[in-house]
């Protein structure tokens, strides 16, 4: 079997303008998301790690190079099924001026039925990244892979692996520079944990508990 670790970046300070970041550039952690790193870096240096990937977003490169720190042997590579959901029209937007819409409900309540405007539907998001994480499990059998990406992504492949339903998915959390455990092989999918931020212990609790800009409350 091939284990996943999958982890979410660290903390940026783009979350305090109140906007959807989606692909923006140029959106780096912060200090506290750059102490997060290093605490996850640190917490990965004995684990045995044989591929690392991350999405060419500097708050994923960020957060995939403190684990490259200890592992210098790795190179950060990237495939394309792992990349941020597809905003549309609404990536930068702000997010009060979303929450007004009735296409916002639809996102918060029925998932399974939303499509960005100009963008990608749910359903196709979680297609995606099962669909990758399921592609790297026949790519490296038996490897260890740690994968740095976003909330909303680890959420939705946990949720097609537990058997949730695409609309109950945002009740999985999902914090900063946590990690889930996932096994794929020929059998049935094992998930080992989630959500495991035990490294951040001393550091901000709010910040580490903080939401995505998708989920219910963190308008």
């Amino acid at each position: 079997m091939t284990r996943f670790l999958l982890i979410r970046h660290a903390i940026n300070d783009y979350v305090r303008t109140n906007r959807l970041a989606g692909w923006t550039q140029g959106v780096h952690l912060s200090e506290q998301g750059m102490a997060q790193a290093e605490a996850l870096g640190k917490r990965l240096a004995a684990e045995r790690l044989d591929q690392l990937y991350a999405r060419p977003l500097e708050r994923t490169m960020e957060t995939a190079a403190a684990i490259q720190q200890q592992h210098p042997h790795l190179q950060i590579r990237h495939h394309d099924g792992l990349g941020e959901v597809r905003y549309g029209d609404w990536e930068g937007a702000n997010l009060h001026d979303l929450g007004r819409r009735k296409a916002w409900r639809v996102v918060q309540e029925y998932p399974s039925r939303a499509r960005f405007p100009n963008g990608e539907t749910m359903r196709g998001v979680q297609t995606r990244v099962v669909d990758a994480l399921e592609e790297l499990a026949l790519l490296w059998p038996g490897a260890q892979v740690a994968i740095v990406f976003h909330a909303d992504l680890i959420r939705m492949a946990l949720a097609h692996f537990l058997g949730v339903h695409l609309d109950n998915f945002q009740r999985i959390d999902i914090a900063p520079a946590s990690i889930s455990r996932l096994s794929l092989g020929h059998g049935r999918p094992w998930i080992h944990g989630m959500n495991d931020v035990s490294h951040l212990q001393g550091l901000k609790h709010k910040e580490a508990k903080a939401a995505h800009p998708l989920q219910k409350g963190s308008l």
